[in-house]
């Protein structure tokens, strides 16, 4: 890298991930400057030591900056996580749907709010930990599947925009986990064996009920009734935002095989259930879509990710007016749920992606859901 160092910040959340990344890209020439979001409430129910967005997260990331010698900086952004992601992740529930807060924490605060601080430190990138690759071209950037596919992270960036992408770096893409932190463990770092949480970060122990509880209080719930198929109450329930699509825990017994959530009807408090065969989808909708080529050079087939720990599957994308989409899946899937995201691949690019929606495609076996007959 010739004359004068370009500089990037670099979300360091006190992980091996961001610990490595600083370090790549400070070898790499960059002139370097660490940042951590401090993101949670004084309140908040998750302020542990094992979060990312707990107090020991400024202390390990401050720990690494200062051994990789690069400067480290804090931003109070607990405000706008609240605003932008916390409150976002409690109205899906309240809507009958199911929140992907990861998605909108990184296109809203990581590559989005976050920019306007990297901007005033003369940084020309903001760069994560995230495992996906990113190319940058003349005209466009390039999202594509990280080389780890066990780790891979692309449907996590798919509604980043080309401005977001084009100013974003992830040194990690072509690399695994196990060279990740052999690296680490090279530089003495201390992070190089700290666990990888695999939880919500703001949700202790992944219940998300009890975070709900506590945040909006149990008497914000839309309480109602559950329903068979055929709209034979079966029991009460304590509110929809307790359910999720494909759930089996918390409904009634009795039933001669076992039962589902197949569908949530937030205007009725209504939640469905059925059978196993009753969550099967053959073609749905999804809105907010985010193209990341002209939609004249979009593939015939492209493999489709329903939620982020789907393998895929060939599905035909048909786009549509007002940034919807129309996916007809090759072969029938299972728990389709309303408000994930779901991403579009050619091979290892990303195409595009979208928030699925609650329409009439959403079906029970032959027969269309209550909020597809509204």
């Amino acid at each position: 890298m010739s004359g004068k160092k370009k500089r990037v910040l670099v979300g360091m959340s006190g992980g091996v991930d961001s610990s490595v990344t600083t370090h790549l890209l400070k070898q790499q020439g960059y002139d370097v400057v660490g940042v951590t979001m401090k993101v949670w409430p004084q309140d908040c129910i998750s302020r542990a030591e094992d979060k990312c967005c707990g107090p020991s997260a400024i202390a390990d990331a401050r720990g690494v900056a200062h051994k990789l010698g690069v400067p480290h900086y804090v931003v109070d952004e607990a405000d706008q996580f609240e605003k932008l992601v916390i409150n976002y992740f409690s109205s899906e529930y309240r809507a009958g749907r199911t929140p992907n807060p990861c998605v909108m924490c990184n296109e809203l605060l990581k590559f989005g709010n976050l920019w306007t601080k990297a901007a005033a430190l003369g940084a020309e990138y903001i760069a994560t930990g995230h495992y996906a690759i990113i190319e940058h071209h003349a005209d466009h950037s390039v999202l594509r599947k990280g080389r780890d596919d066990r780790k891979d992270q692309s449907y996590f960036l798919f509604s980043l925009r080309q401005e977001q992408l084009g100013r974003a770096l992830t040194p990690l893409g072509g690399m695994t986990k196990p060279e990740i932190r052999a690296i680490a463990r090279e530089l003495g770092l201390k992070v190089a064996d700290k666990v990888d949480s695999q939880e919500i970060c703001f949700v202790p122990g992944n219940d998300y009920k009890a975070f709900l509880r506590s945040h909006l209080g149990e008497e914000e719930f839309h309480r109602g009734g559950i329903y068979d198929t055929e709209g034979k109450y079966l029991a009460d329930h304590e509110g929809i935002e307790m359910f999720t699509i494909g759930q089996r825990k918390g409904l009634p017994g009795g039933s001669p095989k076992p039962l589902y959530v197949v569908d949530i009807d937030p205007e009725t408090s209504r939640v469905i259930v059925g059978g196993e065969e009753d969550l099967i989808c053959e073609e749905f909708e999804v809105d907010r879509v985010n193209w990341h080529v002209p939609e004249d050079e979009i593939p015939e087939t492209l493999s489709v990710k329903i939620r982020y720990a789907h393998p895929g599957t060939e599905a035909t994308v048909e786009p549509l007016e007002k940034h919807r989409a129309r996916i007809r899946l090759h072969t029938p899937q299972r728990a389709v749920t309303p408000g994930q995201a779901s991403v579009f691949y050619d091979g290892d690019r990303v195409i595009g992606g979208g928030w699925i929606v609650r329409k009439a495609a959403l079906k029970i076996g032959d027969r269309p859901t209550l909020a597809a007959a509204r």
